[in-house]
């Protein structure tokens, strides 16, 4: 194997670690900011965990966080909890900090 094969090969490997990591971090994210939805909700134990594990879920009817904050938004505001979009955002990205040092401390 060439120089430049085995470059292109770990470059391959980096890119799919990269990207699963990536989606480790965003499916811990969302149960993160789940879980804290859920007690905004009044939810708790396993009532907060199945919510939680619903926006998981969320987030895969399209590309990008627009599914999950679009969810959360409308539960919210279904139990008469006002929260605008950009402290549902500011939440959201709070949680992809704490996903991300989570995953790095290997829990």
């Amino acid at each position: 194997m060439s120089g430049f094969d085995e470059r292109k090969d770990a470059f391959e490997k980096k890119f799919a670690h990269d990207e699963e990591l990536r989606f480790k971090a965003t499916a811990r994210r969302n149960k993160l900011f789940g879980l804290w939805a859920a007690e905004q909700l009044g939810k708790s134990g396993t009532d907060a965990d199945a919510y939680a594990k619903s926006v998981v879920l969320a987030d895969f009817e399209e590309a990008g966080d627009a599914d999950v904050l679009r969810k959360v938004q409308a539960d919210l505001t279904a139990a008469g909890k006002t929260v605008d979009a950009m402290e549902l955002a500011d939440a959201l990205n709070a949680r992809m900090q704490q996903a991300v040092e989570e995953i790095q401390a290997g829990r």
